[in-house]
């Protein structure tokens, strides 16, 4: 086990027991050597600095918070809090493929709550499971963001749109049988979930321009915006003159006819009290006399 001391100068100054060999920890040093040269200060690379021990281990393990922590002049508290906070870091070990179902409300009245349930038997695990052969990790999430090709599932934030129970289960079973699949949009394959989260470090594999990013659903509204010449508003641009009225009407309506209420005058309404109808009366009375 190698033992990183946080250089001088920084806080806290602990020693970190890192646990990797020294070919691998030369080569992640190298690797987050570049990562932080991308920041102004050190700790804002703390977020990639995870994906890249989880790219190394599998999950954020704590080898993997030490080296962070020791690179970054960090607690391995402070990583902690960080690590723990985003779903999108593991903190034990993650199967090759996460297959997330979204059982949002669109997706889940689509199907999306049947596509869970059809996995969670098929697989026998529930969500932040993974099957004994480590070959894939289930998860519930909240929203793939692609309800316009819901029932949506995930497979390491690779899009398969539109799916059944029956197509999900094909798609897992291929996972684990170590069948290529391919996603409805994007690449023309699934990277395994270390090399996603290399990807995830910034480094790229160079696939990120692979396929369609987007179907017909998606760039409806696009089209339909080019067809009308609907334009976005252009800030600080004036506003659009409002249209002009009808000048107002230069004298008082007569009253009755086929006015509307609205249109109608206002008028004193009657007065009906006690002293008021006992006057009526005695006018009234004064008149027949």
């Amino acid at each position: 086990m190698s033992v990183e001391q946080a250089p001088a100068g920084r806080t806290p100054g602990a020693r970190h027991a890192t646990g990797y060999d020294e070919a691998t920890r030369e080569r992640l040093a190298a690797d987050a050597a570049a990562i932080v040269a991308r920041y102004p200060q050190e700790r804002s690379a703390l977020l990639p600095m995870l994906h890249l021990v989880q790219a190394e281990d599998g999950y954020v393990s704590p080898r993997g918070i030490a080296f962070c922590a020791a690179t970054l002049g960090l607690t391995t508290a402070e990583v902690s809090a960080v690590a723990t906070f985003y779903t999108q870091y593991k903190r034990h070990p993650n199967g090759e493929y996460t297959v997330g179902v979204c059982t949002n409300t669109l997706c889940g009245v689509m199907g999306g709550d049947a596509i869970w349930e059809e996995l969670t038997d098929h697989l026998g695990i529930g969500h932040d499971e993974t099957t004994e052969d480590g070959a894939v990790t289930l998860e519930r999430v909240e929203c793939n963001a692609a309800c316009d090709y819901a029932p949506v599932v995930m497979v390491n934030w690779e899009f398969f749109d539109n799916q059944t129970p029956d197509s999900a289960k094909a798609v897992v079973d291929d996972l684990r049988a170590g069948k290529p699949v391919r996603p409805t949009r994007g690449p023309d394959s699934v990277a395994s979930f270390k090399e996603v989260s290399r990807v995830l470090a910034g480094f790229t594999d160079g696939r990120a321009d692979e396929g369609p990013g987007a179907g017909e659903a998606t760039l409806r509204g696009a089209r339909l915006a080019a067809e009308h010449g609907w334009t976005a508003p252009v800030p600080g641009a004036p506003a659009a003159a409002a249209p002009a009225q009808a000048p107002a009407a230069a004298t008082a309506p007569k009253t009755g006819g086929k006015q509307s209420s609205a249109e109608r005058p206002a008028t004193t309404p009657a007065d009906s009290s006690p002293k008021a109808r006992r006057t009526k009366k005695s006018t009234d009375a004064a008149k027949e006399s």
